[in-house]
């Protein structure tokens, strides 16, 4: 049976941003297949106008039938969550290159025109993050390699496969390294969230509670940057579509503290709660911001959303989940 052609295939669509990403390409007309390993009622966005599929692309014929017809590939599927599933899951986000190698092998079988890899912060030199006044990370920061254990080095290593497919059998590629994508849609609870959602379902739970109290995650002096997912599919495509064959880093160099980012959460919630540290838990690296001088040279671009403004649209979703959540 031969595949339907799509304009678009979003692999791992199921999820926070490949959810938001398929909505924006249904809405410019195009025709998208949707794949995640997720049962559909397990997706973050179900879109009635695509061609949703439920497929483990780990493996090769399932990446294979995917691809097949797409012109255009997203792959974003990856095992992966916020920083507590990260520590403790080392061996299954490494598995996801077997799903990025499949990708790139489907892509390369059937002359897939444009693959977008997605990328993380996470495959910078840890050495270079370890103060919380962070010296914002540019993209030769990667090299002489040292990435996060474990959901770094699946990162890097595939981002130099994608390279290689490129150099060794034309295929397109293109790279963006995410830094903390964050919005509604997503995951708020149960251990894979990020921080961004992790903090608004604190304060909602204590707002609605009435319990002002927070456990914070090490110090609360960490700090880190944050993409509004709007800025994140923005930027997707347009990097998809360029001439830049290397890796570059897609996300905000607003930095703030973790503490920070609670204070912003309460203000918006209108509330002020007691914190308390939990220097167990884990909490990454010390410091971690994206130099964006490639991406302003190259494209003119700056994320346009604000870490307020963002907070303020994830907050009011989040709310809503967790009083949903309570009955």
């Amino acid at each position: 049976m031969t595949a339907r052609p799509v304009d678009v295939l979003v692999a791992g669509g199921g999820g926070f941003i490949g959810g938001h990403l398929a909505a924006d390409l249904l809405a410019q007309g195009k025709s998208v297949r949707v794949v995640d390993v997720k049962p559909p009622e397990e997706w973050y966005q179900v879109h009635a106008d695509a061609e949703n599929v439920q497929a483990d692309l780990s493996l090769l014929d399932a990446a294979e039938t995917a691809t097949a017809g797409a012109r255009e590939v997203y792959m974003l599927a990856a095992d992966m969550g916020g920083m507590g599933f990260i520590e403790n899951n080392k061996a299954l986000c490494m598995l996801t290159v077997l799903t990025s190698t499949h990708m790139l092998q489907a892509a390369k079988k059937y002359d897939v025109e444009r693959y977008f890899y997605s990328s993380s912060a996470c495959v910078y030199a840890a050495d270079k993050q370890t103060d919380t006044a962070v010296t914002a990370l540019r993209e030769a920061d990667a090299y002489p390699a040292m990435p996060e254990d474990g959901y770094g080095w699946e990162k890097l290593f595939s981002e130099r496969m994608a390279r290689h497919f490129t150099e060794d059998f034309g295929l397109i590629t293109r790279t963006a390294r995410y830094h903390n994508v964050y919005g509604p849609e997503g995951t708020w609870t149960g251990g894979r969230e990020k921080a961004p959602a992790a903090v608004c379902r604190k304060i909602a739970e204590a707002v609605i509670s009435g319990k002002h109290e927070l456990e914070i995650w090490g110090d609360g002096e960490q700090t880190r940057s944050f993409m509004y997912i709007d800025d994140c599919v923005r930027g997707s495509q347009m990097i998809l579509a360029s001439d830049l064959e290397d890796p570059i880093n897609l996300g905000s160099a607003e930095l703030v503290s973790i503490n920070q980012l609670y204070s912003i959460v309460e203000e918006i919630a209108g509330i002020k709660c007691e914190r308390k540290y939990d220097l167990s838990a884990p909490q990454g690296v010390r410091g971690r911001n994206s130099d964006n001088t490639m991406i302003n040279e190259v494209f003119g671009w700056e994320p346009s959303i604000s870490l307020a403004d963002g907070l303020a649209q994830t907050y009011a979703w989040v709310y809503d989940q967790v009083k949903r959540a309570q009955g």
